[in-house]
């Protein structure tokens, strides 16, 4: 049976999202795409000219052809800015799809959770298919369901600290209780990160500086694919209970004497 990633009715085979930002040029980040394997990268509206298409360009580095583009509205502090670099990506042909982001704090970068409510509300209601970057919060992540986001994309830590996951029985809560893919958000710092997060029971994992910042980006890239495909079929497997004293591997029951 298929194991793709399916969002709002498009399959991915892979489960891992990477980000286009903070690599030292554009071939690096080109070789960590196809090194990864990944289907979806992000590109940030406002950080990018949206209509140069050149070989020069970021968008020149990404191959379309089997990569989809995942506008993102990084760097907003408004519902009314992420709606409309939401609006403008869509207008320059980008994609339905958007990965919303409204940050209210600059210096943790946490997400302003009342503004992505109003912000995912308006833009479903327009026809986007919005993906809320969010905190590890299971209410918010139920409310952004109800509010018809198409996905949640809770942090494992703060953007960019590489920390990894820090409250993994939220992350575990929030996959009980919506019904839709959850993709765990920033904070990954290294392929364990990664797996931890898949053998909780994500349904993706999005990551960009712990790919890019990494000494080598492409070799790191194909570490966390091969860590999101282990962590994936770990929770599939099922782990055994933990226990607090030891089990023998061999029973004692029907040994020779």
């Amino acid at each position: 049976m298929s194991d793709n990633l399916v969002i709002a009715g498009k399959e991915f085979r892979s489960r891992l999202i990477l980000g286009t930002g903070k690599y030292k040029d554009f071939e690096t980040m080109r070789a960590a795409h196809e090194a990864s394997g990944t289907e979806m990268v992000t590109v940030a509206v406002r950080r990018i000219d949206i209509h140069d298409r050149s070989k020069e360009s970021l968008l020149g580095h990404i191959d379309t052809e089997r990569i989809m583009l995942l506008p993102n509205t990084a760097g907003c502090y408004t519902a009314e800015d992420a709606i409309r670099y939401a609006r403008l990506g869509r207008e320059a042909g980008l994609s339905d799809f958007v990965k919303l982001e409204v940050i209210g704090d600059e210096k943790t970068l946490f997400p302003d959770n009342e503004a992505l409510l109003q912000a995912t509300r308006v833009l479903v209601k327009e026809g986007f298919i919005v993906l809320p970057y969010t905190n590890d919060d299971p209410v918010v992540c139920k409310k952004l369901e109800q509010a018809g986001a198409a996905a949640v994309m809770p942090l494992g830590a703060p953007i960019g600290s590489g920390l990894g996951i820090q409250n993994p029985n939220n992350i575990r809560i929030i996959v009980e209780s919506v019904s839709v893919p959850v993709i765990v958000d920033a904070g990954v710092g290294t392929a364990s990160d990664a797996a931890i997060a898949m053998e909780l029971g994500a349904d993706g994992v999005l990551m960009n500086t712990g790919v890019a910042g990494a000494r080598d980006p492409v070799a790191m890239a194909r570490a966390m694919k091969l860590a999101v495909e282990a962590g994936r079929l770990a929770f599939k497997a099922g782990r055994i209970p933990k226990k607090l004293y030891a089990s023998a591997s061999s029973p004692l029951e029907g040994m020779l004497v």
